[in-house]
Formats: structure tokens, C-alpha cells, sequence
């Protein structure tokens, strides 16, 4: 195993580590008194359930099942090679997630996610460092850019592009694709192509001798190690042709945020990154004790990325169903269209996670929103409440309510 691998599994597993004990601490109370003899005598996993406090003892409000609202990074398949690796998430080892997948990349220091290209669009967050992307787009134009931690990147589908790790720990990001079945290991590598393409078609075709392939890889590189880039003007000069007249690339941290007392949404769709025409985000902050509020999405499933923190989701699916589930860092989630849900901030530090839609356009309801801006009377019957309680109601929306 190569010597940055060892290290990353160490450090993983002694943040699992603290993890788990700060779990156990904080559900303690729980987590006892369900676990007696009495009640559950058998075969358990404490560590499963210090982690997913609300599935071993589900709210009183919690009715019904709604299968599996969210599946780890952290207990995916993690495919190696000497340059770095990638786990995914996808609806092989997620069923909800059918219209949406996630993958988890690491490129330390000059290591390169092979060109390539797929058939779904490819919509990224850096987590970690710095890299840099290329691609072209259907006019040969060109695309060089590098993107720190909070940028984002999104690639329509069948554009080719890669990604390279940089100086000084290279980059960690996270890939949702618009296909809950998309695999990272299915993509259109440069190197598989020409390796299967005879090598007189690729001298008539490129107007070079045979011979110029004569070492072509004998297999896939996907991830692999290459020289460090050069300046990004000097990758730029290389090319006379203009750059796409969107940016594939988004400095999401430099937008003005949706600020509350209790946190910030920061939006990006294709009003503010144009060429993410097909896929839209948000990323959000909550302090302890905050919630993200009661909503729905009207127009797409949503795709979940926690990033810092814990907290909880209850999910309302109509006919009487609802159903609890915890979160802790590298956990994905999912919310099909259209149902109820609220993201509460359950631990000591602020709740940052992204939600992820297969639509260009951002869209919520708010259940606030829609009982305030309905006649006072009407919504007040309806829920046998005092009416001056719906009428003090704020009219515009609040997407983090305060502590």
C-alpha cells in the first residue's frame, strides 16, 4: 500500500474513532435505556447503533418505513492505485438514490483523474486543497482553471476534462453525477481508446507516423502520476483557441450568502453558474441548535454531502410516514421530490452539508411560508391553533431558523 495511503487510513480511522466515542458520550442516555435485557437481549453492533441514535430509538412522531435515507462514504469500496483512489455511492449500494450518484476522489500532489469523458453531467465540490481542470467544449474551445476548497466545477455530459492534484497536498473532492446508476469505473479513458483503436487509423487520423504509439499504455491509467503543471497562463498559451464563454469552474465562497442568526445557504444554479444548466446546489451552515427549516423540493430529488458536524432528518412521505435518521461527516442522504423534510443541527459545531438537485433551477417551498401568506383563519381552523400565532408568522422565507 503506498505510504500516503497508510497515512490517510490512520488519520480516517482515528477521526472514526473520536467519532464513535463522542457518539456514544452524546447518546448514551439512549442508547441505555433501550439496550436491557429485558427488551433487547441479543446480538447488537454498539458502534451502528451510537452512530444512528434515531433508528434504535425513533422519535415518538417517526410511523412506518421508509428504507435505507442515507449510506456512508466511509463504508463504501475504496479502489486504490499508487496515485490515489475514489469510493462511490450509488444506487447499487443505495436504492433511493435512483436518480443521482456521489464519488469521493482523492489526488494528492501531480496525481491526474485520466481524460475522460460520460455520458452524465458532472457536478463537484473541493473539499481539500487544490487542483486543476481542462476541457474542451463541442467548438474546440478550451477550458484551463484551478479551484481551491468551496469551488465547485461542473462538466455537461460528454464533455472530455481531467483533473490534476497540486501543490502542496494536492485535492480531495466530491462528484454527484445525474445518474444514480454512474459508475466511476465507467467512463471513456483517452488510454482505452487509443489502446483499441489500430495503429494506422490513429497516424491517418492525427497525421503522426505509427510508430509514435509504440509505447501507449498497455492498460487503463485512470488515476496515475504525472509532472507537476506549469503556470496556469503557460497551460493556457498552449492553445490559440478561446475559452468556453461559460466557466466550468465556480468560486461558490465568494457569493454573498442567505444569511439568518442561525446560519447561511449559499445557492448556485444556472442564474449564477451558467454552465451548470442542468444540475443545481446549495450549501449550507447551521450553528448548534439551528434547523435548516420544514420544506419540500417541488422539481428534483435532493442529494446530500455532509461535510462538518451531525445532525438529524426527519423525512414526511404522506399517509402517515415518517421516518428519523442521524448524520456525522462523509454520510450521504437522500429526500425523493417532494417530501417533507428539516435538517436540525444535533451537536457543538456547525452543521455544513450540500444539497444537490438534478434540475439547473433551484427550487423550495417552505412550510412557513405557506402557512403565513395563506388566510390566517383558514390555516389556524385547520390546525386548531390560536390565529395571532399564524399571523406573527414571518412572510418571507427563513431557510435556517434561529436556536
Amino acid at each position: 500500500m503506498p505510504l500516503y495511503s497508510r497515512r490517510t487510513l490512520l488519520s480516517t480511522g482515528a477521526a472514526a474513532g473520536g467519532l464513535l466515542v463522542a457518539a456514544s458520550q452524546t447518546y448514551a442516555g439512549t442508547y441505555d435505556n433501550v439496550r436491557d435485557a429485558s427488551q433487547t437481549p441479543g446480538p447488537h453492533d454498539p458502534r451502528e447503533e451510537a452512530l444512528n441514535p434515531d433508528e434504535l430509538n425513533p422519535l415518538s412522531t417517526d410511523h412506518g418505513n421508509l428504507g435505507t435515507l442515507k449510506y456512508s462514504f466511509s463504508e463504501s469500496h475504496n479502489r486504490h492505485t499508487d496515485a490515489g483512489w475514489a469510493r462511490e455511492v450509488t444506487v447499487r449500494n443505495f436504492p433511493i438514490s435512483k436518480e443521482m450518484a456521489g464519488v469521493d476522489m482523492r489526488l494528492p500532489k501531480g496525481a491526474v483523474r485520466e481524460l475522460h469523458w460520460h455520458k452524465p453531467a458532472e457536478w463537484a465540490f473541493m473539499t481539500y486543497g487544490r487542483a486543476r481542470i481542462t476541457g474542451i467544449d463541442a467548438q474546440a474551445r478550451k477550458f484551463v482553471n484551478d479551484v481551491k476548497a468551496g469551488d465547485l466545477w461542473f462538466f455537461p455530459s460528454g464533455i472530455p476534462h481531467s483533473i490534476q492534484g497540486l501543490e502542496p497536498d494536492g485535492a480531495e473532492f466530491v462528484l454527484v453525477f445525474n445518474d444514480g446508476n454512474f459508475s466511476e469505473d465507467s467512463t471513456f479513458l483517452i488510454s482505452d481508446w487509443v489502446r483499441h483503436t489500430p495503429p494506422e487509423v490513429l497516424a491517418k487520423n492525427l497525421g503522426v507516423p505509427a510508430s509514435a504509439f509504440a509505447n501507449i499504455p498497455k492498460k487503463d491509467l485512470w488515476i496515475f502520476n504525472a509532472p507537476l503543471p506549469g503556470s496556469l497562463a503557460g497551460d493556457l498559451a498552449q492553445s490559440s483557441q478561446p475559452m468556453v464563454p461559460d466557466s466550468y469552474s465556480f468560486p461558490l465562497m465568494d457569493q454573498p450568502p442567505i444569511r439568518t442568526k442561525s446560519g447561511t445557504v449559499r445557492i448556485a444554479d444556472k442564474n449564477n453558474f451558467k454552465a451548470s444548466d442542468v444540475m443545481a446546489a446549495a450549501l449550507v451552515e447551521v450553528e448548534p441548535g439551528g434547523l435548516r427549516e420544514l420544506h419540500w423540493h417541488p422539481t428534483s430529488d435532493e442529494w446530500q454531502y455532509y461535510i462538518q458536524g451531525t445532525a438529524r432528518m426527519t423525512l414526511f412521505a404522506g399517509e402517515g410516514r415518517a421516518n428519523t435518521v442521524d448524520f456525522a461527516p462523509s454520510d450521504v442522504g437522500y429526500v425523493p421530490r417532494a417530501l417533507g423534510h428539516y435538517i436540525e443541527n444535533t451537536g457543538n459545531d456547525v452543521l455544513r452539508f450540500l444539497e444537490v438537485f438534478h434540475v439547473g433551477q433551484y427550487a423550495d417551498l417552505s412550510l412557513t411560508s405557506w402557512m403565513a401568506n395563506t388566510p390566517n383563519e383558514l390555516v389556524a381552523a385547520h390546525l386548531n391553533i390560536d390565529e395571532k400565532i399564524v399571523r406573527d408568522l414571518p412572510r418571507v422565507k427563513t431557510p435556517v431558523v434561529p436556536t
